[in-house]
Protein backbone atom coordinates (compact mmCIF):
# COMPACT_ATOMS: atom_id res chain seq x y z
CA UNK A 1 0.00 0.00 0.00
CA UNK A 2 1.57 3.47 -0.81
CA UNK A 3 2.06 6.41 1.31
CA UNK A 4 -0.57 8.46 -0.35
CA UNK A 5 -3.67 5.98 -0.18
CA UNK A 6 -2.68 5.17 3.26
CA UNK A 7 -3.01 9.04 4.38
CA UNK A 8 -6.47 8.99 1.97
CA UNK A 9 -7.57 6.68 4.17
CA UNK A 10 -6.96 8.05 7.44
CA UNK A 11 -8.53 11.35 6.26
CA UNK A 12 -10.22 11.06 9.07
CA UNK A 13 -8.32 11.98 11.82
CA UNK A 14 -9.73 15.77 12.41
CA UNK A 15 -13.33 14.08 13.91
CA UNK A 16 -10.86 11.88 16.00
CA UNK A 17 -9.15 14.58 17.50
CA UNK A 18 -12.33 16.32 17.99
CA UNK A 19 -13.41 13.20 20.01
CA UNK A 20 -9.99 13.11 21.61
CA UNK A 21 -9.48 16.33 21.57
CA UNK A 22 16.73 21.85 1.03
CA UNK A 23 17.87 23.73 4.08
CA UNK A 24 21.32 22.57 2.95
CA UNK A 25 24.69 23.64 4.25
CA UNK A 26 25.95 24.95 1.26
CA UNK A 27 28.92 26.24 0.91
CA UNK A 28 31.06 27.94 -2.14
CA UNK A 29 33.32 28.63 -3.90
CA UNK A 30 37.02 28.11 -0.88
CA UNK A 31 36.93 26.41 2.12
CA UNK A 32 37.71 29.48 3.79
CA UNK A 33 35.58 32.00 3.02
CA UNK A 34 36.69 35.54 4.08
CA UNK A 35 35.55 37.50 6.50
CA UNK A 36 34.66 41.61 6.62
CA UNK A 37 36.95 43.03 8.12
CA UNK A 38 35.67 43.59 12.14
CA UNK A 39 36.58 47.24 11.03
CA UNK A 40 34.26 48.12 7.60
CA UNK A 41 31.49 50.05 9.34
CA UNK A 42 29.05 49.04 6.16
CA UNK A 43 29.48 45.61 7.34
CA UNK A 44 29.02 46.82 10.98
CA UNK A 45 25.99 48.52 10.12
CA UNK A 46 24.19 46.15 8.22
CA UNK A 47 24.61 43.46 10.77
CA UNK A 48 23.17 45.67 13.36
CA UNK A 49 20.63 46.66 10.81
CA UNK A 50 19.94 42.88 10.21
CA UNK A 51 19.80 42.18 14.37
CA UNK A 52 17.65 44.61 14.80
CA UNK A 53 15.05 43.68 12.52
CA UNK A 54 15.19 40.26 13.53
CA UNK A 55 14.52 41.13 17.06
CA UNK A 56 10.74 41.32 17.82
CA UNK A 57 9.41 44.62 19.31
CA UNK A 58 8.73 44.91 22.65
CA UNK A 59 5.24 43.65 23.45
CA UNK A 60 2.43 45.98 25.57
CA UNK A 61 1.70 44.73 28.96
CA UNK A 62 -1.98 43.05 29.12
CA UNK A 63 -4.26 43.89 31.67
CA UNK A 64 -6.15 40.47 31.24
CA UNK A 65 -6.26 37.57 29.66
CA UNK A 66 -6.75 38.21 25.80
CA UNK A 67 -9.81 36.85 23.71
CA UNK A 68 -8.49 34.72 20.75
CA UNK A 69 -10.46 34.04 18.15
CA UNK A 70 -8.95 30.64 15.66
CA UNK A 71 -7.95 30.60 12.26
CA UNK A 72 -10.50 28.04 11.91
CA UNK A 73 -14.09 28.62 12.93
CA UNK A 74 -16.65 25.86 13.94
CA UNK A 75 -17.90 23.66 11.02
CA UNK A 76 -21.66 22.81 11.03
CA UNK A 77 -21.22 19.55 9.89
CA UNK A 78 -17.95 18.29 11.96
CA UNK A 79 -20.00 19.49 15.16
CA UNK A 80 -23.06 17.59 13.93
CA UNK A 81 -20.99 14.33 13.14
CA UNK A 82 -19.29 14.82 16.94
CA UNK A 83 -22.49 15.24 19.00
CA UNK A 84 -24.36 12.16 17.29
CA UNK A 85 -21.15 10.00 18.03
CA UNK A 86 -21.04 11.24 21.58
CA UNK A 87 -24.54 10.64 22.36
CA UNK A 88 -24.16 7.12 21.09
CA UNK A 89 -21.27 6.25 22.89
CA UNK A 90 -20.90 4.50 26.56
CA UNK A 91 -18.72 5.43 29.57
CA UNK A 92 -16.21 2.45 28.91
CA UNK A 93 -16.01 4.06 25.33
CA UNK A 94 -15.78 7.43 26.22
CA UNK A 95 -12.74 6.48 29.02
CA UNK A 96 -11.34 4.72 25.97
CA UNK A 97 -11.24 7.43 23.46
CA UNK A 98 -9.81 9.88 26.38
CA UNK A 99 -7.27 7.03 26.82
CA UNK A 100 -3.60 7.27 25.01
CA UNK A 101 -1.22 4.54 25.26
CA UNK A 102 2.05 3.59 24.52
CA UNK A 103 3.19 1.78 20.96
CA UNK A 104 5.23 -0.52 23.07
CA UNK A 105 2.70 -1.63 25.32
CA UNK A 106 -0.78 -1.75 23.19
CA UNK A 107 -1.37 -3.93 20.64
CA UNK A 108 -4.21 -3.90 18.00
CA UNK A 109 -6.12 -6.07 19.59
CA UNK A 110 -6.51 -4.04 23.01
CA UNK A 111 -6.89 -1.15 20.62
CA UNK A 112 -10.07 -2.34 20.13
CA UNK A 113 -10.95 -3.70 22.89
CA UNK A 114 -10.45 -1.07 25.16
CA UNK A 115 -11.93 1.73 22.32
CA UNK A 116 -8.21 3.86 22.73
CA UNK A 117 -8.63 7.20 20.92
CA UNK A 118 -4.63 7.23 20.53
CA UNK A 119 -1.34 5.91 20.94
CA UNK A 120 2.09 7.91 21.31
CA UNK A 121 5.48 7.09 20.97
CA UNK A 122 7.64 8.13 23.78
CA UNK A 123 11.49 9.47 23.54
CA UNK A 124 13.25 6.33 23.17
CA UNK A 125 10.09 4.05 21.67
CA UNK A 126 10.19 3.41 17.71
CA UNK A 127 8.01 0.52 16.18
CA UNK A 128 9.75 -3.06 17.44
CA UNK A 129 11.94 -1.24 19.53
CA UNK A 130 14.05 -0.75 16.91
CA UNK A 131 16.28 2.30 16.59
CA UNK A 132 17.11 1.93 13.15
CA UNK A 133 13.19 1.34 12.06
CA UNK A 134 12.88 2.46 8.84
CA UNK A 135 9.78 3.93 7.45
CA UNK A 136 8.16 0.88 6.44
CA UNK A 137 8.19 -0.36 9.94
CA UNK A 138 6.58 2.85 11.12
CA UNK A 139 4.03 2.84 8.31
CA UNK A 140 2.95 -1.14 9.19
CA UNK A 141 2.26 -0.55 12.63
CA UNK A 142 0.69 2.95 11.85
CA UNK A 143 -1.19 0.49 9.46
CA UNK A 144 -2.31 -2.10 11.96
CA UNK A 145 -3.15 0.21 15.21
CA UNK A 146 -5.53 2.27 12.70
CA UNK A 147 -7.12 -0.92 11.42
CA UNK A 148 -8.13 -2.11 14.76
CA UNK A 149 -9.61 0.83 15.64
CA UNK A 150 -11.64 0.57 13.01
CA UNK A 151 -13.19 -2.85 14.17
CA UNK A 152 -14.82 -1.03 16.73
CA UNK A 153 -18.66 -0.46 16.67
CA UNK A 154 -18.48 3.61 16.03
CA UNK A 155 -15.15 3.50 13.60
CA UNK A 156 -13.65 6.28 15.22
CA UNK A 157 -9.97 6.63 13.70
CA UNK A 158 -6.91 6.11 15.94
CA UNK A 159 -4.16 8.94 16.14
CA UNK A 160 -0.63 8.86 16.44
CA UNK A 161 1.07 11.36 18.34
CA UNK A 162 5.00 11.66 18.76
CA UNK A 163 7.34 14.64 20.21
CA UNK A 164 8.21 15.86 16.63
CA UNK A 165 9.66 19.06 17.95
CA UNK A 166 12.85 19.85 16.13
CA UNK A 167 12.00 17.45 13.31
CA UNK A 168 10.89 13.99 13.28
CA UNK A 169 13.81 12.91 15.81
CA UNK A 170 12.97 9.29 16.43
CA UNK A 171 13.37 8.25 13.25
CA UNK A 172 16.41 7.38 11.49
CA UNK A 173 17.26 9.44 8.29
CA UNK A 174 14.83 12.33 9.54
CA UNK A 175 15.57 15.97 9.20
CA UNK A 176 16.61 17.21 12.15
CA UNK A 177 16.65 20.83 12.99
CA UNK A 178 18.61 22.46 16.29
CA UNK A 179 17.15 22.41 19.23
CA UNK A 180 14.31 25.42 20.26
CA UNK A 181 17.18 27.11 22.35
CA UNK A 182 19.27 27.48 18.96
CA UNK A 183 15.99 28.52 17.07
CA UNK A 184 15.15 30.87 19.31
CA UNK A 185 18.37 32.68 18.88
CA UNK A 186 17.82 33.40 15.10
CA UNK A 187 14.99 35.51 15.39
CA UNK A 188 13.73 33.96 12.52
CA UNK A 189 9.90 33.76 12.23
CA UNK A 190 9.46 33.09 8.74
CA UNK A 191 11.97 30.29 8.81
CA UNK A 192 9.74 28.23 11.79
CA UNK A 193 7.01 28.07 9.43
CA UNK A 194 8.94 26.15 6.57
CA UNK A 195 10.68 23.87 9.60
CA UNK A 196 6.91 23.01 10.72
CA UNK A 197 5.94 22.23 6.97
CA UNK A 198 9.08 19.80 6.43
CA UNK A 199 8.65 18.39 9.46
CA UNK A 200 4.78 17.88 9.15
CA UNK A 201 5.49 16.20 6.09
CA UNK A 202 8.41 13.73 7.23
CA UNK A 203 5.70 12.92 10.45
CA UNK A 204 2.81 12.04 8.19
CA UNK A 205 5.16 10.27 5.59
CA UNK A 206 5.36 7.74 8.61
CA UNK A 207 1.60 7.22 8.77
CA UNK A 208 1.84 9.38 12.05
CA UNK A 209 -0.96 12.19 12.57
CA UNK A 210 -0.10 14.17 15.63
CA UNK A 211 3.00 16.33 16.62
CA UNK A 212 3.42 17.10 19.99
CA UNK A 213 4.83 20.83 19.46
CA UNK A 214 5.62 23.75 19.43
CA UNK A 215 6.70 23.78 23.16
CA UNK A 216 6.23 27.63 24.02
CA UNK A 217 7.99 27.43 27.70
CA UNK A 218 9.45 30.77 28.49
CA UNK A 219 12.80 29.49 30.27
CA UNK A 220 13.02 31.78 33.47
CA UNK A 221 15.84 30.38 35.66
CA UNK A 222 18.62 28.74 33.57
CA UNK A 223 19.14 26.03 36.53
CA UNK A 224 16.13 23.53 34.61
CA UNK A 225 18.14 21.29 32.75
CA UNK A 226 14.70 21.43 29.83
CA UNK A 227 16.11 25.08 28.96
CA UNK A 228 16.93 24.24 25.83
CA UNK A 229 13.16 23.22 24.89
CA UNK A 230 12.32 26.71 24.97
CA UNK A 231 12.73 29.72 22.18
CA UNK A 232 13.70 32.49 24.58
CA UNK A 233 13.92 34.03 28.04
CA UNK A 234 11.87 36.40 26.10
CA UNK A 235 8.32 35.58 25.76
CA UNK A 236 8.14 37.94 22.42
CA UNK A 237 9.68 35.21 20.57
CA UNK A 238 7.37 32.79 21.43
CA UNK A 239 4.35 35.25 20.54
CA UNK A 240 6.39 35.28 17.33
CA UNK A 241 7.15 31.94 17.03
CA UNK A 242 3.86 30.01 18.10
CA UNK A 243 1.77 30.61 15.35
CA UNK A 244 4.31 29.85 12.59
CA UNK A 245 5.38 26.87 13.48
CA UNK A 246 1.71 25.75 14.10
CA UNK A 247 0.53 26.74 10.39
CA UNK A 248 3.49 25.27 9.10
CA UNK A 249 2.26 21.69 10.90
CA UNK A 250 -1.55 22.35 10.01
CA UNK A 251 -1.94 24.19 6.89
CA UNK A 252 -5.06 24.69 6.24
CA UNK A 253 -5.96 21.02 7.92
CA UNK A 254 -8.47 18.78 5.65
CA UNK A 255 -8.93 21.82 3.60
CA UNK A 256 -5.04 22.48 2.87
CA UNK A 257 -4.12 21.48 -0.85
CA UNK A 258 -1.38 19.07 0.71
CA UNK A 259 -3.80 17.52 3.34
CA UNK A 260 -1.98 14.29 3.41
CA UNK A 261 1.40 16.46 4.30
CA UNK A 262 -0.29 17.89 7.18
CA UNK A 263 -0.34 17.19 10.95
CA UNK A 264 -2.17 17.86 13.66
CA UNK A 265 0.18 20.66 16.01
CA UNK A 266 -0.18 20.96 20.18
CA UNK A 267 1.00 23.86 21.94
CA UNK A 268 2.57 22.77 25.35
CA UNK A 269 3.01 22.29 28.36
CA UNK A 270 0.15 24.60 29.37
CA UNK A 271 0.96 27.11 31.71
CA UNK A 272 4.20 28.03 32.79
CA UNK A 273 6.14 25.14 32.73
CA UNK A 274 9.68 27.04 32.17
CA UNK A 275 9.23 29.17 35.56
CA UNK A 276 9.56 26.67 38.37
CA UNK A 277 11.58 27.61 41.70
CA UNK A 278 15.08 27.37 41.51
CA UNK A 279 14.58 25.69 37.52
CA UNK A 280 13.56 22.60 39.51
CA UNK A 281 11.98 19.81 36.70
CA UNK A 282 8.01 19.19 36.74
CA UNK A 283 8.76 21.34 39.95
CA UNK A 284 6.54 24.30 40.98
CA UNK A 285 5.74 27.57 39.48
CA UNK A 286 4.86 30.51 42.25
CA UNK A 287 3.42 33.66 39.43
CA UNK A 288 1.09 36.35 39.56
CA UNK A 289 -1.36 36.04 37.32
CA UNK A 290 -0.02 39.17 35.43
CA UNK A 291 2.77 37.16 35.24
CA UNK A 292 0.96 34.57 34.08
CA UNK A 293 -0.16 36.61 31.44
CA UNK A 294 2.45 38.41 30.23
CA UNK A 295 5.39 36.17 30.23
CA UNK A 296 4.27 32.47 30.44
CA UNK A 297 1.03 33.04 27.86
CA UNK A 298 2.17 34.91 25.18
CA UNK A 299 3.31 32.06 22.74
CA UNK A 300 -0.44 30.67 23.55
CA UNK A 301 -2.09 33.19 21.87
CA UNK A 302 -0.06 32.94 18.67
CA UNK A 303 -0.63 29.32 18.47
CA UNK A 304 -4.09 29.53 19.11
CA UNK A 305 -5.10 32.27 17.27
CA UNK A 306 -3.29 29.90 14.33
CA UNK A 307 -5.92 27.35 15.15
CA UNK A 308 -3.63 24.86 17.11
CA UNK A 309 -5.77 22.08 17.52
CA UNK A 310 -4.53 20.20 20.91
CA UNK A 311 -3.13 22.06 23.99
CA UNK A 312 -0.76 19.71 26.28
CA UNK A 313 -1.37 20.46 29.87
CA UNK A 314 2.29 21.21 32.00
CA UNK A 315 4.04 18.33 34.36
CA UNK A 316 4.29 21.20 36.84
CA UNK A 317 2.70 22.87 39.12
Amino acid sequence: MTIRLRRARRGAPFLASVLALSLAACGGGSDEPKAAPASDPVTQSAATATAAASTPAPLPPLGDWPHVTSAFPKEADIESRVEATLAQMTLEEKVGQMTQAEIQYVTPAEITQFHIGSVLNGGGSWPGGDKAAPVQAWLDKADALWTASMQDRLHIPLLWGTDAVHGHNNVRGATMFPQNIGLGAMRDPELMGRIGKVTALEVARTGVDWAFGPTLAVVRDDRWGRTYEGYSEDPSVQQSYGGRMVTGLQGKLRKDAAVNEKVIATAKHFLGDGGTTNGTDQGITVASEADLINIHGRGYYAALQAGVQTVMVSYSS
